[in-house]
C-alpha cells in the first residue's frame, strides 16, 4: 500500500547490467547509475491514483518559460517526403510568430547557418507525445533544469503536423515513424561532431525513440536514451483501454485530439491523400482514427496489425546504448501489462524504473512540480559528465541462444517499403 503519496520504486534489469567506466577511473554499471539518478518518489497525496494524476494534467498552468527557434527540415527519406519542424532551445527573445506556439520563432537563415559548432556540450534530442509538441508542459518541466544549468543544448523534433507545423506531403506520423528523428540525429552528428548526443521520448515519442534506438543497434549515434511513459505494446494498450469506461474516455480524448489535428490540415489532406476526410471527422475513439488514417496511409490491413508492427516491446532487445525506461504501474494509458519485463531482463543495456504511482506523464508533487524531471535530468547529467562514453563498446545484436541455427531480428518490420525503382 502506498501511503500519503509515497510511491514504491522498483528496478527491472539484466542479471549483469552493462559495466560503465567513470571519468575518475572507477567502474560502475547501468543499474547503479539509474538507482543513483532516481530520488524518492513523494507525490501529491490528494492525487491518489493514476486516473486522478492523469486527469490533473487537464488543469491548465503556464509551466516554465522555454524559448525556441524553429527550423523546417526537408525530409531526406526516399518515400516519406515532405517537411518537419525542429525547435531548438534558445536564450529568451521577443521575436514571436503569431502562428507558432508561445515563445517560438523561426531561425533566420544566417542564424541557422551559424549554428554548427565544434563545442563538446552534450545535446539532447526530445520526442513529444501523441499530437503534442515542444510547447507541452510535461516536456518543458522535464528539460528546465538542463536549460537553466547552461551545460546542455536541446532540440525537440515535432511530429509532422504537430505544434502548428505544416503538413506538406500529406504524411502525418505513426508510432514507428523513426525516419525524422534518424535524420536529425545524423544532422546533429555532422554539424556538432564533438557533442555527445542523447535522446528522451515521452509516451508515443518514447515508443518511437525505443524503436529508433533498437533499429540502429550497435551503430546508434546516441550515447544514451530515456523512454518516459512508453506504451511499448500498442496492441495490449489498445485492448486495455477499450475494456473499461475510463479507458474508452481516454480513447475518446486522444481520438478527438487526432481528429482536430487532421481538421487543422484539411486542405492538405484533401489535396495530397486518399483519406476520407468526412469519415475521419465522424470517428470517436483513437483506434477508429487509426483504422481510418494509419491503415490507409501506410498500408496496414487493420489497426491491430499496425499496433503489432509499430510496438517497441521487441525493439528493446536490439538496444545497444545505455537506456533507461521510466514508467508508472498505475499509468492508465501506457498500462503496466504492456511493459516488456522479460525483454528488459534479457538486455544488459536496458533498465526499467517503475514507480507504483504517477499516472501517465504526471507524477505530480505537492506544489505542482513533476517528479519525473529529477530522474531524467539526473540520469542525463550522470551519463554526460561522469561516465566515460568513449569506453562503451556495444556488441552486435545477434546472440539469442537456440538449439538450432536461427536468427531472431527484434526490429524486423512486417511492413516493407518496396523498391521505388521497380
Amino acid at each position: 500500500m502506498d501511503w500519503f503519496g509515497r510511491a514504491k520504486i522498483s528496478f527491472t534489469h539484466h542479471a549483469s547490467p552493462l559495466t560503465l567506466q567513470q571519468k575518475d577511473g572507477t567502474t560502475t554499471d547501468l543499474l547503479k547509475v539509474c538507482e543513483q539518478a532516481t530520488p524518492p518518489c513523494q507525490l501529491n497525496p490528494l492525487l491518489f491514483n493514476g486516473h486522478v494524476q492523469t486527469m490533473w494534467t487537464a488543469v491548465k498552468e503556464h509551466g516554465p518559460q522555454i524559448y525556441y527557434r524553429r527550423k523546417i527540415f526537408d525530409s531526406d527519406h526516399k518515400l516519406y517526403t515532405g517537411t518537419f519542424a525542429v525547435d531548438f532551445v534558445t536564450e529568451p527573445h521577443q521575436d514571436f510568430e503569431e502562428k507558432l506556439p508561445p515563445r517560438t520563432a523561426y531561425f533566420s537563415e544566417q542564424a541557422f547557418t551559424n549554428l554548427p559548432s565544434d563545442d563538446s556540450k552534450p545535446m539532447l534530442i526530445v520526442l513529444h507525445g501523441l499530437s503534442g509538441g515542444s510547447h507541452e508542459i510535461y516536456l518543458r518541466q522535464a528539460i528546465l533544469p538542463l536549460v537553466e544549468s547552461g551545460k546542455w543544448e536541446i532540440c525537440v523534433v515535432n511530429s509532422r503536423g504537430c505544434a502548428n507545423s505544416a503538413v506538406t506531403s500529406g504524411l502525418f506520423f505513426n508510432a514507428r515513424a523513426t525516419w525524422d528523428v534518424r535524420q536529425v540525429v545524423k544532422w546533429a552528428r555532422k554539424n556538432f561532431p564533438n557533442r555527445p548526443l542523447f535522446g528522451v521520448g515521452f509516451s508515443l515519442g518514447a515508443n518511437i525513440l525505443t524503436n529508433y534506438v533498437g533499429e540502429e543497434g550497435e551503430g546508434c549515434l546516441l550515447k544514451g536514451a530515456i523512454a518516459v511513459g512508453n506504451p511499448f505494446n500498442l496492441d495490449v494498450t489498445n485492448r486495455a483501454l477499450r475494456r473499461t469506461h475510463l479507458g474508452r474516455l481516454y480513447q475518446r480524448v486522444m481520438g478527438t485530439n487526432m481528429k482536430k489535428l487532421v481538421a487543422d490540415h484539411k486542405e492538405t489532406v484533401l489535396k495530397y491523400t486518399s483519406l476520407d476526410y468526412d469519415r475521419i471527422q465522424n470517428i470517436t475513439y483513437l483506434n477508429e482514427f487509426d483504422r481510418e488514417v494509419q491503415t490507409v496511409t501506410w498500408g496496414y490491413p487493420t489497426e491491430d496489425a499496425y499496433y503489432r508492427d509499430a510496438s517497441s516491446c521487441d525493439a528493446v532487445l536490439g538496444i545497444r546504448i545505455p537506456f533507461m525506461a521510466l514508467s508508472a504501474a498505475d499509468d492508465p494509458i501506457a498500462v503496466e501489462e504492456a511493459i516488456p519485463y522479460q525483454e528488459i531482463k534479457q538486455n544488459p543495456y536496458t533498465v526499467l524504473c517503475l514507480t507504483s504511482l504517477g499516472g501517465h506523464l504526471s507524477w505530480f508533487e505537492v506544489g505542482g512540480g513533476r517528479w519525473h524531471t529529477r530522474p531524467i535530468c539526473n540520469f542525463l547529467n550522470k551519463m554526460a559528465f561522469e561516465i566515460d562514453l568513449d569506453a562503451i563498446k556495444p556488441d552486435a545484436c545477434d546472440k539469442f541462444d537456440s538449439q538450432f541455427r536461427t536468427h531472431f531480428d527484434p526490429v524486423q518490420r512486417k511492413l516493407q517499403i518496396l523498391d521505388l525503382d521497380r
